[in-house]
């Protein structure tokens, strides 16, 4: 595609703008506003303009949200999304459009691969910089069996492709170290009652219950839960969805003595202190989610390769080739980061490592960083 003289860089920006999980979709904005800051939003001498379309979290709003974009000639590539069920949908789309898509927040194994295969919902020209979560029910599930020593889990999940996926993998790892899952319920999305769920949870008298959801549904499992004595002694785990400030502020004491695996964190470095002080100097508070720094190496692996890629024209324009921009992400080794200390981008699009930790919360007034200080069991395969 051709970018004329003085035309700005388009790029199209799909995330979650509205609802409850519009704090993680925030976040991912920043994350590319941050990284187009320290090049003083240009990119090849051109100015830099983004289209941002709301998914809603939901599929048919990521599918919505890439035609919108795709059809638009100038749009020079593709910036999300935040949930993984509206990124099947939406990459689905682009692929076939030619165009190239990356994510600092999309996680389910299903989108890239799993047991080094290529997985369902695999789309050529799809990359991410968030860790594969085909990780992540295994780490829940060796620290449920080996570290707190339980034998019974309930499983929750609300039947979109990420929470599916890591309840799937906790179940299949936690059933090889010979625990055995006892419930296994699907809520909707949107779901406020969560009684019959939690009611067919106490039945099974598991002593461990892992519900990856995200807000408000993990919100309204973890309070209903709280409530009733028949489930006072089951232990409570969810996943990097509800890492958030908010989701701690809003459950308060319910939240203390819960469990939570997600993504290790970065290692706080220059890198780390000089991002954000950037943030807290343009946004005037620190980041709400750590994901955010996934975003801000996703932004800055896309602006890179299409700095690589592009062709500069004696008249001002530049080209820049859509599979030439995939094949450059493709290609990325050793690429410096600040989530990650390096990116490499495999053959499926996942371009970080699979580290995983499970932390507890004992105290909601160190908030975000007090979770994720108190580790208790690492995962690295």
């Amino acid at each position: 595609m051709r970018i004329e003289k003085n035309a700005p860089v388009h790029l199209g920006v799909i995330e979650t703008l509205s609802g409850r999980v519009a704090v993680i979709g925030r976040e991912q904005v920043r994350g590319l506003e941050l990284a187009l800051a320290r090049r003083g939003d240009t990119i090849l001498g051109h100015p830099v303009k983004l289209t941002l379309e709301d998914t809603g979290c939901r599929s048919e709003g990521g599918h919505i949200a890439a035609l919108k974009l795709v059809s638009d000639p100038t749009v020079v590539a593709l910036f999300g999304t935040t949930c993984s069920s509206a990124a099947a949908s939406a990459a689905k789309v682009m692929s076939q459009a030619g165009v190239t898509m990356i994510s600092g927040n999309n996680s389910a194994p299903f989108l890239t691969s799993i047991g080094g295969e290529k997985a369902p919902h695999w789309q050529p020209g799809f990359f991410r910089t968030s860790r594969n979560e085909e990780h992540s029910g295994p780490a829940a599930a060796q620290c449920a069996f080996s570290v707190l020593g339980l034998r019974t889990a309930a499983v929750i999940d609300d039947g979109d492709i990420y929470t599916k996926g890591l309840a799937d993998g906790f179940r299949r790892e936690f059933e090889r170290l010979g625990g055995k899952v006892v419930a296994r319920v699907t809520v909707n999305k949107g779901d406020n009652d969560m009684a019959p769920a939690l009611e067919a949870v106490a039945a099974s008298k598991a002593d461990l219950l892992f519900f990856p959801l995200f807000s408000p549904e993990g919100n309204h499992v973890l309070r209903q839960a709280k409530r009733m004595p028949q489930l006072a002694k089951t232990t409570l785990m969810s996943d990097g969805s509800l890492m958030t400030q908010s989701f701690i502020d809003d459950m308060g004491t319910d939240a203390v003595g819960m469990y939570f695996v997600g993504p290790t964190p970065a290692v706080t470095s220059d890198a780390t202190r000089r991002f954000e002080s950037e943030y807290i100097a343009r946004y005037g508070q620190p980041p709400s989610t750590n994901f955010i720094l996934s975003a801000f190496d996703a932004a800055n692996l896309l602006l890179d390769a299409i700095e690589k890629v592009a062709v500069k024209q004696k008249d001002g324009s530049v080209i820049i080739g859509r599979q030439a921009l995939r094949d450059a992400l493709y290609a990325t080794r050793n690429h410096p980061g600040v989530n990650e200390t390096t990116l490499n981008c495999d053959q499926f699009g996942d371009c970080a490592s699979p580290a995983f930790n499970v932390l507890r919360l004992t105290d909601p007034a160190g908030g975000l960083d007090g979770l994720e200080a108190n580790v208790v069991y690492r995962y690295a395969p």
